[in-house]
């Protein structure tokens, strides 16, 4: 019989780390989750072909830093993922070492050098948008005679005037839409659980009104439904999207050396908000970041913005000095 006070095993402490603490003691999202679930798949994986280890005889003795350092670079290398891809499974494993001190207190040296693992810094660039010719094009490219057609219109709206993230808007049930109201809104439920109420103008509330008397049905019907009535997917949205784009090039070439996806239209209408002079308080609210501190990255992007600040400066007229070193170096350190 097990001793009481014996160390928990590894499968042990994942299964207690998902089903007690992520779920029943953190509540977190489906999506944390399913993050979560992914990383440790492709964790046990690694081990098993690289270190034939099943993840039924693993013990945390076997995932020390040097096995996670091997897993991170597996990733990158072969996997082809980015930093951020990176940085996100490092997140979860750090997540689990964390509990897992606290659960085997023998476990902590080796908690402590995984968690000094580093994330990987990363370039961040330019957040890219579209122009409002470019964004009026993809609205209209959609055929209307098509039942497709005019579900693709009312998602690309929905996303254009909410600025949501897709698995926001293709998570979207009948019951959150109030398309009838004069101050029609679209009630949103986004990262962390948070929840926010965005208005939808005139024309965005009639196409939605339009496209929910033509799907009618249960309350909690999805409204952006693929063939099957089920809600549409990421990818099924993105692929949707890519066939707007190509029709819409027609009309404007630039489009066809652009890179468009659902969050390409986020950005867009955060960019189009701040053009319109909205403060970025407000424009992080419509968003849903949790810090305007997220939302400065638009600042970034808006040259013209830039622009207007420059023209503000006088521009130095004194002739600039050349920079002579001093003998005193120490002097010099004492004065930063």
């Amino acid at each position: 019989m097990k001793s009481p006070t014996s160390a928990p095993s590894f499968a042990q402490l994942l299964q207690d780390f998902f089903f007690e603490h992520l779920m029943a003691q953190r509540d977190v999202s489906p999506r944390t989750i399913a993050s979560y679930r992914d990383a440790f798949r492709l964790l046990l994986r690694f081990v098993q072909d690289h270190n034939q280890k099943a993840g039924a005889t693993l013990a945390l003795v076997d995932l020390d830093a040097p096995v996670l350092l091997a897993f991170l670079d597996h990733l990158e290398h072969e996997r082809r993922n980015g930093a951020r891809s990176r940085n996100a499974r490092l997140a979860a494993l750090r997540s689990f070492f964390r509990y897992a001190g606290t659960r085997d207190p023998l476990s902590l040296p080796i908690v402590q050098r995984v968690l000094a693992i580093p994330a990987k810094r990363h370039d961040r660039p330019l957040l890219g948008y579209l122009s409002r010719a470019e964004m009026d094009a993809i609205l209209r490219a959609p055929d209307g005679d098509t039942w497709s057609g005019r579900r693709d219109r009312a998602l690309f709206a929905t996303l254009y005037n909410t600025g949501a993230r897709i698995s926001e808007a293709i998570g979207l049930r009948a019951t959150d839409i109030d398309a009838e109201s004069p101050t029609a809104a679209v009630h949103l439920r986004g990262k962390g659980r948070k929840e926010r109420r965005v208005p939808l103008w005139k024309t965005t509330a009639r196409l939605l009104r339009t496209w929910l008397n033509e799907n009618s049905g249960p309350p909690e019907r999805p409204i952006f439904p693929n063939e099957r009535g089920q809600p549409l997917s990421r990818s099924g949205a993105a692929q949707r999207l890519h066939l707007a784009v190509d029709a819409a090039s027609a009309s404007h070439p630039s489009l066809r050396k652009r890179s468009v996806s659902p969050h390409t239209i986020r950005h867009t209408t955060a960019m189009h908000l701040l053009e319109a002079g909205v403060e970025l308080t407000v424009i992080a609210l419509w968003l849903g970041h949790e810090s305007p501190n997220t939302t400065h990255g638009y600042i970034e992007a808006d040259l013209a913005m830039k622009q207007r600040a420059l023209d503000k400066l006088v521009p130095p007229t004194h002739p600039r000095g050349r920079f002579t070193p001093s003998n005193n170096l120490l002097a010099f350190l004492d004065g930063l």
